[in-house]
Parts: C-alpha cells; structure tokens; sequence
C-alpha cells in the first residue's frame, strides 16, 4: 500500500507564486545516502604538460599522445582508480604489452575518452563549465551502474492481454511505477519530441494515443527520478507545456535529451560489435545512457563539482589520427582496432 511513498519528514522550498503548486521538494533521508555516492575522488592536482609528449614516449597512442608523459601516466592511473580499481592495468592491457590492442576494453577506453572531449567541448548548453569525467558515470565499476538495452518484444497478442507495452514490470528507471519502463528507444536513441499536449482539442487537434501519453510519463519520470526532483524543477504546474512560463531548466533539459542522443548514436550504438557477446542485452544491442547514468539521484552530477582543473585535456577535442568531421562513427571506430 505504501510502495509509491517516500517516509518522510520531507522539506519543500517554493519556487513559484502561491496558488501554482511550484515548489522544490527534498527528503533529507535520501539526500544523505546520495552524499557519499556524490563523493569526489582525491585530487592529484593540475600536471604540468612539459617535457616529452606520450605518443614520443609509448607505443601506439592514438589518443592523447599530446599530453606529457606525467599527465599521461597520470591520467592512466586515475582511469583505472575510476573504472577498474580491482583489476587494475590489466582491464585494458596485456600487461606483458601494453602497446598491444587484443582487449576490447581497450579499443572502447579510446572512444569514450573522445565521447568525454566531445561532451565538454560541444555540450556546455548542458554540462556548462563543470564538465564530465569517466568518473562522473563510472565512479568505482566497469560498467556504469545505470545504463539500459533495448525491451525485449513482448510477441504476446490476444483481446485479454493486449500489447503490454512494457507496463506493470516495475522497474527503477521510471520510479517503480506502472509506466513502460524502457521508453529510451524513443526519445533517448530515436529523434522523437517528448511531446503530447497538442493545441486544439478533438477531433480535429491532439491526436496522440493512450500508449505514446504513457511513454511520455515514462520518460518524464525518469527525469525526475535521476535528478532527485519533482516536475517543478523544470516545468510550471499551471501551464506544463508552455516553454514561456517554464523555469530555465527546462531549455538546459532539452540539451540533455539531445546530447544523451548523441551519445547513444555517435560513441555507443557503433560500438556493438566491439563487445563481446555477454556484455550486450536481450536484443543483442550495446548498454547505452540515460540521465540516471550520470546524474544518479541529484540534479547536478557530484553536485555540481567539476573535476576538470585536473584534466584540462578532456574539456577539447583532440586526436592524434587527425580524423575529420567527414569521417563516419564506423570509420573512427575501425581506426583505433
């Protein structure tokens, strides 16, 4: 009976006129446990960049051999404390040669080192000038805590069943509710508005179906259960659709949505055949991003500390290999084999 109720006590903070319900709610109880997820990793401080560059030290580094050799050797031992600390060296390398590229992890390390560059270079509508680091998402795993494949069909028809539609599966990313609990593919991997309300009423105005209204909702909850706020955060209770009387993060959420997108489809998606069979999901697709894959419970990641005074290198594009905007994703990939 309580399974959709947080135990209190709970604190509100209004953000609107009264009479508009606009108002910031936060359960302390929870904000404490998010605390220590949201801890920053110890500071090794800005490296210099003098001396001799990586790639004229160490064999076949085709990404950041611009770097000095202290940064490099740096940067290389604060990624494996944020992604392997178990494993260590050997998640990416054979240590008997670590110029070789036998690991997959390897080749994937490369990308996502320039999905990171292109975050902070061409995404700052979202991620300003704080930035992300591997860490911002891994913080101690492999493989980030929150990520998701694509839903497996349902392939169930019948008049007493119905198409399902993901629904009544409760699943964490989308608050444990009823809801279709995997509506990324949508809006998170395909080019589709997050968009129901439409401006005239029927016959003739909003045309949008039961299900495309529940996989809004979906989405919606997702948002609000990754950052830790309520729809208020972001939208104004008494007009929901109208951007004028939106708050400011609503425009900044946007750019998420669009930037998550671009993640999926520019560095993720065409990674699918880099990983072997047991890293991929039902559909035999990739694990892919979402907003609780960064955001993990508060509205700014690390709430709002950014990491990139000590790795200045990952707030710019740059690649050794010269490659080109021309260039496909494939091509880019194959490149670094």
């Amino acid at each position: 009976m309580l399974s959709g109720c947080e135990r209190p006590s709970v604190q509100k903070a209004q953000s609107g006129f009264r009479g508009t319900a606009m108002a910031n709610i936060q359960n302390p109880r929870i904000n404490a446990e998010n605390d220590k997820l949201n801890e920053l990793p110890a500071s090794t401080g800005p490296i210099s960049g003098d001396g001799p560059k990586a790639s004229e030290v160490y064999q076949n580094v085709k990404v950041l051999g611009n770097l000095s050799q202290a940064q490099f050797t740096t940067f290389m031992v604060s990624m494996t404390n944020w992604v392997s600390p178990k494993e260590g060296c050997s998640y990416c390398h054979n240590v008997a040669n670590f110029a070789e590229d036998s690991k997959y992890t390897k080749i994937v390390a490369r990308r996502m080192v320039q999905m990171n560059q292109n975050i902070n270079a061409n995404w700052k509508d979202h991620v300003q000038g704080t930035g992300v680091t591997c860490y911002t998402c891994h913080r101690g795993n492999n493989i980030p805590q929150n990520v998701w494949f694509k839903d497996i069909p349902q392939n169930v028809s019948g008049t007493a069943l119905g198409q399902r539609n993901g629904q009544n599966s409760p699943a964490k990313s989308v608050g444990y509710s009823s809801l279709t609990n995997e509506p990324f593919s949508k809006y998170l991997l395909e080019n589709n508005p997050a968009r129901i309300q439409g401006k005239d009423g029927l016959p003739n105005g909003n045309k949008h179906s039961i299900q495309e209204t529940e996989n809004v909702y979906g989405i919606m909850m997702h948002f609000s259960k990754s950052l830790g706020v309520n729809c208020t955060y972001c939208h104004n209770s008494r007009a929901f659709s109208d951007w004028s009387q939106s708050t400011p993060q609503r425009a900044q959420s946007w750019y998420a949505i669009q930037m998550v997108k671009d993640i999926n489809n520019t560095y993720m998606e065409p990674l699918t055949s880099t990983f072997p069979a047991h890293r991929l999901g039902g559909t035999g697709d990739v694990a892919k991003s979402n907003c609780l894959t960064c955001h993990q419970g508060a509205n700014k990641p690390l709430y709002g500390k950014s990491m990139l005074a000590d790795y200045p290198y990952l707030a710019t594009q740059y690649s050794e290999s010269k490659v080109t905007e021309t260039k496909t994703t494939e091509a880019v990939v194959a490149s670094m084999k």
